[in-house]
């Protein structure tokens, strides 16, 4: 039975990939930031629910320690855990911005440095990586979560090259719009970080803001990140990259054959 921990599980893709994956018999420890979300995990029955903020090194020792003494092994580790912070760049405080970088770049970064050698020493693993369609294409107003993402593809790429000669996997997952608490969180960073009153894109802000939440074109539930998760770690050797909804899919190869001033066009009509 595979062992796998995945980062982030408090809600949307994160829990909705634990419960797909336990129905499927894969032994999944499910990780949370704050210590009522464990709780809850545990009420749902994941007795192996643990607290883990990625932001911190100490803790993401101490989960793979204790995986390690019940299991013996972590064949997988997907790096769910992240947030989006929406507003324009020159509305993002550089401070905003490396708090973006802290859960989504370096906490990823420190559980994929951490992670390696377990795996180097046991011959195999899989480290999955979630980026987005925002890791392929940028959307207006959404700056410091694009650059989040083109990060993790970055270290992700680089990734790959340096354990070509080893059974472990570096896979990245390119999510496009799915069901999820997402966009409530972006709008509460956005409300938190921007000075809203102050900025010329105030008005859009606003907009942005008392929108109700339409359909999104392409909108899957996260079960269908849920399914590819339980894909690769069902396959001996998996794909380097798996795009996730028709939107990733359609935007990835506007960004292969387009030129970048009509993508650009493209791409403010979407946002």
């Amino acid at each position: 039975m595979d062992t796998i921990v995945i980062t982030g599980c408090s809600s949307g893709i994160g829990l909705a990939t634990a419960h797909y994956l336990k129905e499927r018999f894969i032994n999944v420890y499910p990780t949370a930031r704050h210590d009522d979300d464990v709780q809850k995990l545990k009420e749902m029955g994941f007795e192996n629910a643990m607290r883990l903020d990625v932001t911190k090194p100490d803790e993401i020792a101490a989960v793979i320690e204790t995986v390690l003494k019940k299991e013996g092994k972590i064949d997988a580790w997907f790096n769910n855990a992240g947030y989006g912070q929406a507003g324009a760049i020159e509305d993002i405080r550089t401070d905003v911005l490396r708090e973006q970088f802290e859960t989504n770049v370096f906490g990823l970064h420190e559980c994929t440095r951490q992670i390696i050698p377990v795996m180097r020493k046991q011959g195999h693993g899989k480290i999955i990586q979630h980026s987005s369609v925002l890791g392929l294409i940028s959307l207006f107003g959404r700056g410091a979560y694009n650059a989040s993402k083109y990060a993790i593809e970055g270290l992700t790429d680089t990734l790959r090259l340096e354990l070509t000669d080893t059974d472990i996997y570096a896979v990245l997952l390119n999510t496009g719009p799915i069901t999820s608490r997402f966009r409530q969180t972006a709008m509460q960073k956005l409300r938190e970080n921007v000075d809203i009153e102050h900025s010329v894109f105030k008005e859009k802000y606003k907009q942005t803001l008392e929108a109700k939440k339409s359909n999104v074109p392409f909108n899957e539930g996260p079960e269908a990140v849920a399914k590819v998760v339980h894909e690769i770690l069902l396959s001996s050797k998996p794909k380097p990259r798996y795009h996730i909804t028709k939107a990733t899919v359609l935007l990835g190869f506007l960004k292969r054959v387009l030129s970048t001033t009509l993508l650009d066009k493209i791409l403010l009509k979407t946002g």
